[in-house]
């Protein structure tokens, strides 16, 4: 049997995982070599660093002056560990899931922490949950951007601007790529791993003062590992938001997360962020419009995100195979383009349907987007022949 034709552009750079995702373009380590290595996280120098990436991302964020931001263990896990510990009990939950990390939020919230008064507001995958079904007198926890999915939440409107109840918000794919709307949340988590391209380990953590309200006034019924413990004697520890980390963070990280916002920054900050995830989105969803092989996960156009940007395959051969079937031919196809050199890392995540995920964030090259798109092609070809 013929071979199927190879297309003839390459992405210059093969990068389309999802997290830790695609340096920023031009990066080399010579980028790092300015790194505080060997040296205590907690003096002068090295606390300036970390500080300095603490007022790089609220300005580059338009953070509101009164909220709080810190680095955090754990990447945005660990950020979202320390809300979901620190501030749930005082009132009923609502969850949001319409993805993995979402569904893990769940898990946390009635299986380790045991909240009585916690309702899950569930969606499969491709759509999002009756947004209006939120209570405003209820805590909620939603993932702004599903990164397993490829949907996001279209807007803010859904929030109610007199809510009782804190919104807390995993942000981690969404901050950086997608407006997002601090007066409508209480908590916004991420990692240095995703939009800017760092490398992981590290979070952050912003709170409204109406989250440091509660912090102050409530005391979790369940005991605190001490890298959640965010008081002190019934205050906020303001340290943390300070530079002075909860444990020992990495300097090289801490520099490249410098250097991430510094090209930010230079490229024209938030507005040129977002336009180059958004023509990343506009590559794909041209050659999805042009072709009858791929669909979006995503049901409704204005849920698509511009960062885990996740397809489905809709091809009649593909829809013929059974359930397992499809796994191992979505399977074939991600590596076939890893194993070319193509595109590391795009299979779709493990408890998603069966697919391809592209990460779009703004480090990712638009022309990288375009000729990616035809080897995808190529691959469902070349297995469909197998």
């Amino acid at each position: 049997m013929n071979a199927v034709p190879t297309p003839e552009l390459r992405p210059a750079n093969p990068c389309f995982s999802s997290g830790p995702c695609a340096k920023r373009p031009g990066f080399t380590l010579e980028a790092l070599s300015g790194a505080l290595l060997g040296r205590n996280h907690r003096a002068a120098e090295t606390k300036a660093r970390i500080t300095e990436v603490i007022d790089r991302s609220r300005a580059l964020l338009g953070m509101p002056a009164d909220w709080r931001l810190g680095v955090v263990p754990a990447s945005d896990t660990g950020a979202m560990e320390i809300a979901l510990w620190s501030l749930l009990g005082p009132r009923p939950v609502d969850i949001l899931t319409f993805e993995s990390f979402g569904a893990g939020w769940a898990t946390d919230i009635l299986r380790q922490l045991k909240l009585p008064n916690a309702r899950v507001l569930q969606a499969e995958y491709g759509a999002l949950p009756d947004l209006a079904a939120v209570d405003p007198a209820h805590d909620f926890v939603f993932t702004w951007n599903g990164t397993t999915s490829g949907v996001r939440v279209p807007n803010a409107d859904w929030i109610s601007p007199n809510r009782e109840g804190l919104a807390i918000c995993d942000a981690t794919s969404a901050v950086f790529a997608m407006p997002v709307a601090w007066e409508k949340l209480d908590v916004v988590t991420w990692s240095w791993q995703k939009v800017l391209g760092g490398e992981a380990a590290h979070g952050m953590l912003a709170l409204s003062p109406r989250a440091v309200a509660r912090l102050e006034s409530h005391e979790p019924a369940w005991p605190m590992p001490k890298v959640f413990r965010l008081t002190s004697k019934g205050k906020l520890t303001e340290g943390i938001f300070r530079g002075d980390t909860m444990n020992t963070p990495s300097m090289l990280c801490v520099e490249d997360a410098l250097d991430g916002l510094r090209w930010a920054e230079r490229i024209g900050g938030l507005p040129a962020l977002f336009a180059r995830s958004e023509g990343n989105l506009k590559a794909i969803a041209d050659f999805v419009e042009g072709g009858a092989t791929f669909d979006f996960l995503a049901r409704d156009p204005a849920t698509r995100s511009n960062t885990s940007i996740c397809l489905k395959i809709v091809s009649p051969w593909f829809l013929s195979l059974d359930d397992a079937g499809r796994a191992r031919a979505a399977k074939r196809m991600a590596a076939l383009l890893d194993e070319r050199g193509i595109a590391h890392d795009i299979g779709s995540y493990r408890d998603a349907p069966p697919g391809l995920r592209i990460w779009g964030g703004a480090t990712v090259e638009t022309s990288d987007v375009a000729a990616l798109m035809p080897w995808c092609q190529w691959a469902h070809d070349t297995v469909s022949r197998e």
